[in-house]
């Protein structure tokens, strides 16, 4: 069994067991235990909540070394859309793809290049007769990691083709290859520039049996540092854009779903938002809807924890950005009405419940009654002093053994109390 690879860690040296990780965890993936945060790797969808809210900044991502690119001899650089709302007063993207090039990379790539073909292709695979819809997009790791453990029957509604950063790398790869026929692909390097971890956890792992074309992944906080140091916007760029509206559009929420020209489309960012809108559909509890596109990060991948930029800030140096540029400078032949199989996935990652207590039914439900039973008898104001998000979870920690009842402040409390009352004679001091 292949264990799955996260980006998101913890520097124990600077965790303090303050909770607040915990208590912002879509997925419950952390517990605080002998006074420092403890993350459960088959919970964790490497949203990076924790990134972004630890005080202390103990949580971290684990990513590629720009230094890695070293060890290639040939360099693409798959810049994200994210990554052009990051500098102000921006009005040429191509000052961007050329000092990519200036800090070492031998061609640039646009993933905004790709994400327009994908966008003609879902157009596509909408109007394909018995798909089950709404369709969910698959563009941001952590909805399809969080579909795969907790949302079980939406796994045929996910989009069944590969995402931008993935069409980008395989095409840069074969365009590399034709241009320069002396080398190997083993030597040729598509370094994607991510916004956020679970781009690098995808890279890292693949989506079900696909494995990535993506070889490094370098954070969108490395490279900018990098490339406010050689940008020069008074001189002339020997890179220029292949991409237009649509495609830098990607970076913000609503950008992929305004590219299908499809009026029953859903928008939503913000891990608790995703869930929320994922339950309504599962519950069948939404108006007819076509596609559904979802974003872990406030307002869309600009608001990745691996980018430097305010989100909104991003989203409005983007808005004005594309005034600039063409609705699109790629798609699909207008006479080619199917989707080559080389831009489905293979297939989709397996079901993994976050909650399966044993293997065995029967001592599932007997687990489940031990839970549910102890849960009554605890305070139920999920304080969050246990070290578990709240009661149920400490009650389910209790009972699989991995906490112990006294942790509860709050019932060892009332408990101190009722020693003192019967074994001391008299009614216990107020506050003690």
């Amino acid at each position: 069994m292949n264990t799955y690879i996260h980006s998101v860690s913890l520097d124990a040296s600077k965790c303090t067991g303050c909770t607040t990780c915990m208590k912002h965890c879509p997925t419950e993936a952390i517990r605080v235990r002998n006074g420092c945060a403890v993350i459960d790797s088959e919970r964790c969808i490497d949203c990076g909540e924790c990134i972004r809210n630890c005080p202390n900044n103990a949580k971290k991502s684990i990513c590629n070394s720009f230094d890695e690119i070293k060890n290639y001899k040939y360099r693409i650089a798959l810049p994200a859309p994210a990554l052009m709302a990051q500098f102000d007063n921006l009005d040429n993207i191509s000052y961007v793809l050329q000092g990519l090039l200036d800090i070492g990379f031998d061609e640039v790539f646009e993933v905004a290049r790709a994400a327009e073909i994908v966008s003609d292709y879902t157009r596509v695979y909408l109007q394909t007769e018995g798909i089950k819809k709404p369709v969910i997009s698959t563009a941001c790791p952590v909805v399809a990691r969080l579909i795969a453990l907790r949302f079980p029957f939406l796994k045929d509604n996910l989009l069944p083709l590969l995402p931008p950063m993935e069409v980008a790398a395989a095409t840069a790869k074969e365009e590399a290859l034709k241009a320069h026929p002396e080398l190997k692909r083993e030597e040729i390097c598509t370094c994607f520039i991510s916004p956020c971890p679970a781009k690098v956890s995808y890279a890292r792992n693949g989506f079900g049996s696909y494995k990535s074309e993506v070889d490094l992944v370098v954070s969108m906080s490395e490279i900018y540092l990098r490339l406010i140091n050689v940008m020069n916007r008074e001189k002339e760029c020997d890179a220029s854009s292949q991409s237009g509206r649509i495609g830098i559009s990607w970076a913000i929420c609503g950008g992929e779903g305004s590219a299908l020209l499809n009026d029953k489309i859903l928008a939503a960012d913000g891990i608790n938002n995703v869930i929320s809108v994922l339950d309504q559909i599962e519950d069948g509890n939404i108006p007819p809807i076509d596609f559904v596109e979802l974003n872990a990060c406030p307002g869309g991948c600009v608001g990745g924890v691996l980018t430097i930029e305010n989100p909104y800030v991003a989203k409005n140096r983007l808005h004005t950005l594309r005034r600039y540029m063409p609705v699109a400078l790629n798609s699909v032949p207008e006479d080619e009405s199917y989707i080559p199989g080389e831009k489905f996935l293979p297939d989709m990652p397996s079901y993994k419940p976050l909650n399966r207590l044993s293997d065995s039914i029967g001592e599932s439900m007997r687990l489940m009654a031990k839970i549910q039973a102890l849960r009554k008898e605890l305070p139920g104001i999920d304080c969050g002093s246990c070290g578990a998000p709240n009661c149920r979870a400490f009650a389910e920690d209790i009972v699989m053994g991995n906490a112990d009842r006294n942790e509860c402040i709050i019932a060892y409390k009332e408990f101190i109390k009722k020693y003192i009352k019967e074994y001391d004679g008299g009614e216990p001091v107020d506050g003690q």
